[in-house]
């Protein structure tokens, strides 16, 4: 053993491990407008400086020092919601990718970075490259205006799982009225 904090051996010097500096921690203060969902355990946001449509941080509400700090009841917890936001996310934009990225270097409370690839992204900024893009695409007005579409998209996810089919049919466009709705409108 090296006689330093653990902190300090698991995260390089730069890393902010202070709850007092920590951008993640900080996420519980923005605005409504930017929030996707708020649980007891976990939250998903439209974070500063990452403001490009379909990017979103899905972040433990508590400070935990990446993946080894993550209680058993939060680790049994991200699978399903993780789960329920990629649903979310896939009925909420045309993309035919979405990624989960942990890294835990910068802020190494533990927080993932999730973000929708649409078809018009190049290939060589596919993957994790794709973050390569975020000065590029900022667009704060962009990234919050689809913010309610994500959310109405999650609950609908989530009304599926507990068996209320109908609002999930009307999220994706499928429940009856919104056909019919399609059909009088010459859609198919």
């Amino acid at each position: 053993m090296s006689g330093q904090p653990t902190a300090a051996r698991r995260f390089p010097r730069e890393s902010v491990t202070d709850p007092a500096l920590c951008l993640i921690c900080h996420l519980d203060l923005v605005p409504h407008e930017a929030v996707v969902f708020r649980d007891n355990d976990w939250a998903c946001e439209v974070a500063p400086g990452f403001e490009v449509p379909g990017w979103y941080f899905l972040r433990l509400r508590r400070h935990a020092l990446g993946w080894a700090d993550l209680e058993r009841r939060e680790l049994t917890a991200f699978g399903p919601v993780v789960q329920d936001l990629m649903g979310a996310l896939e009925l909420a934009f045309d993309a035919p990718a979405r990624y989960l990225m942990t890294f835990g270097e910068a802020y190494p409370h533990f927080h993932a970075v999730v973000t929708v690839r649409t078809d018009d992204i190049p290939p060589e900024s596919r993957s994790g490259n794709i973050l390569a893009l975020r000065d590029h695409c900022l667009d704060r007005g962009a990234a919050l205006a689809r913010v309610p579409d994500v959310r109405a998209a999650l609950a609908a996810v989530r009304g599926s799982a507990r068996g209320t089919a109908p609002a999930a049919q009307a999220a994706r466009g499928t429940a009856p009225a919104a056909q019919a709705a399609s059909r009088a409108e010459g859609r198919p």
